[in-house]
């Protein structure tokens, strides 16, 4: 990962100005995040500790994080001990991604206590750790280890705590250059012969803090040599002595993103620089980060919302088959007419008619089943009645296909807005989901209903013609977007039978750019973000209107023309954007 060693050294320089500084309050948003909100000594700053599995992080944070109603033990426990305590120490071992922060707190009898909070920053394996320097005891984790997970070492409650496994290797702060061409010599192929990745191998397992990007940019700026490979090392090591970084990330041709707190010279791209570490880091686990979140907290819904649509899908099917039993209904009224027509031929007990069809041009004999119980007429009205439940279920079935279609466009477009939902959008989707009948409202009783938001926040684009163009991210914003906010001369767009947001050009008159922005994010918002040639729909929103008793979000239009537009995520992300609270 990019935070190697080396990002923790920087982070944790950055971080001694809370020392002496009070934690204000303590939070945990999520299972592996923690917040504390720290002021005093000049700083007022929420720093994020994260044991998240893939995401394992420590930075002072600007993001806004929805905290649970009721906070989880670890939480609990975290503010029995920490809250109100003052931070005496933050530091590495070594250039190991462990950081500890010894903070002095007054127990429940008024004394003076110190309790070490470590954060193990080790993929999967992370951790955020409270324990009792004094006596090794851990107190409580935010991820139990048992012995049926690790045979090395238990993190639980009243354990012993015992450091991460050591990687035995050498401290490179500490380096010499007779040690580092040793290392180097112990190559099992001549040095000459080495590649770049087999140089870069040799500092990653010979020393603690590298990472594989940070590996290979001292083997780039030696440009491959091993006999400059020392210089290179050393430099880089002399920044790290003296703190001198330069936190930057920087988005290659094909997408990826790397960050790092020394110049990444071996990658080329859009390099966007950062005055601080935490700047950096809280940049790069934005989107992220958010992604995650919004997935944790949606897995109910969208379990829901694919469980609901299969069952419609099951239900579609049925009624098809239904709808196709009824198409047959005019050929038992017709076999009723030719049992009418003949019942002087027709005897009670026969299991058939021989029945000439009137109905053919060439008048062939038909064979007609009957029941021998029933009389000739009886066996006539049998048919008629056939006849009759079928001519009256198709009109009934019809209804029934229209209204399970909508169900499941309605749960294709709930689940889209869960795509593109941010943590904040979560609860609008969710009061809709109970509205309409698919979840029960938790925690409130008759009567206690809460209150809708009549006015949701709403991102709002501005194009390069300077035009505010609102996008509407899930049903409610969409039905606020187009019924409300929307003026008759104003041009609202929506991707062509595709689920997507409703996208509104706020403004009678604009150019061909305004337009395909507009039309860029209509369909960067949908269903259909990765295709290309997405058709798009657009009609001023005088022709826009929502029936009566329709679902959210649902709309029937006309006099629409279409573009075709490939959306295109770095264009969508240069436009100026904000939330706008409506």
């Amino acid at each position: 990962m990019s935070l190697d060693g080396f990002v923790t050294r920087a982070i944790v320089h950055e971080l001694q100005s809370l020392v002496g500084a009070r934690i204000h309050k303590i939070y945990q948003p999520t299972e592996h995040e923690v917040l504390l909100h720290v002021r005093g000594q000049g700083v007022n700053r929420k720093l994020l500790l994260s044991a998240h599995p893939s995401m394992p992080r420590l930075h002072f944070t600007e993001q806004t994080w929805t905290n649970p109603q009721e906070p989880p033990m670890f939480c609990m426990l975290l503010r029995k001990h920490c809250e109100g305590g003052i931070v005496e120490a933050v530091r590495q071992s070594g250039l190991e991604r462990v950081v500890e922060f010894d903070i002095r707190h007054r127990d429940e009898l008024g004394d003076l206590s110190i309790k070490r909070l470590v954060l193990e920053i080790m993929g999967r394996h992370s951790n955020l750790i409270l324990l009792d320097p004094a006596s090794g005891t851990i107190h409580d984790s935010i991820h139990h280890v048992t012995p049926a997970i690790s045979s090395y070492r238990v993190v639980l409650p009243g354990a012993a705590y015992v450091a991460p496994p050591s990687q035995h290797k050498q401290d490179p702060l500490n380096a010499e250059k007779a040690e580092f061409e040793r290392l180097l010599s112990e190559s099992p192929k001549p040095l000459a012969e080495l590649t770049r990745q087999e140089l870069a191998n040799v500092l990653l397992n010979g020393y603690t803090g590298f990472s594989p990007l940070l590996a290979k940019e001292v083997v780039h700026r030696a440009g491959g040599d091993p006999a400059k490979l020392w210089d290179a090392f050393a430099a880089l090591i002399g920044d790290a002595k003296q703190q001198r970084y330069a936190p930057a990330s920087v988005e290659t041709d094909n997408g990826k993103t790397a960050f790092s707190v020394f110049e990444l010279t071996q990658l080329t791209g859009k390099v966007q620089s950062f005055a601080t570490v935490s700047e950096c880091l809280d940049a790069f686990y934005k989107d992220k980060a958010e992604r995650d979140l919004v997935r944790q907290r949606t897995t109910d819904l969208t379990r829901l919302l694919v469980n609901e649509s299969a069952k419609n899908e099951k239900k579609l099917e049925k009624l098809r088959e239904t709808m196709q039993e009824a198409e047959e209904a005019d050929r038992y009224r017709k076999l009723g007419e030719l049992l009418t027509a003949h019942l002087h031929a027709i005897r009670k007990g026969d299991a058939s008619a021989e029945v000439i069809d009137y109905y053919d041009e060439k008048q062939p004999v038909v064979s007609i089943p009957l029941d021998p119980q029933l009389t000739p007429n009886e066996n006539a009205q049998r048919y008629f009645r056939k006849y009759n439940k079928l001519k009256n279920s198709r009109a009934a079935v019809a209804e029934q296909i229209a209204a399970t279609e909508e169900e499941l466009r309605y749960l294709a477009s709930v689940l889209q807005g869960l795509e593109t939902a941010t943590p904040s959008d979560i609860e609008e989707i969710r009061e809709e989901l109970q509205e309409q009948g698919y979840i029960r409202q938790r925690g409130a009783g008759k009567g206690e209903r809460k209150k809708k938001q009549d006015r949701p926040a709403l991102l709002c684009y501005t194009s390069s013609e300077g035009i505010p163009i609102f996008v509407g991210k899930n049903n409610t914003q969409n039905d606020y977007v187009t019924n409300r906010l929307g003026q008759p001369n104003d041009t609202w767009l929506h991707t062509k039978d595709i689920p997507g947001s409703h996208v509104l050009i706020r403004a009678a008159e604009y150019g061909e750019r305004t337009l395909h922005e507009a039309a860029m994010l209509a369909a960067y918002y949908s269903k259909a973000r990765e295709s290309s040639g997405v058709p798009v729909d657009y009609t001023r929103i005088r022709h826009v209107r929502k029936p009566s008793g329709a679902k959210p979000g649902f709309v029937i239009y006309e006099g629409q023309r279409t573009l075709f537009v490939t959306p295109d995520e770095a264009a969508v992300k240069r436009l100026p954007c904000t939330v706008k609270q409506m």
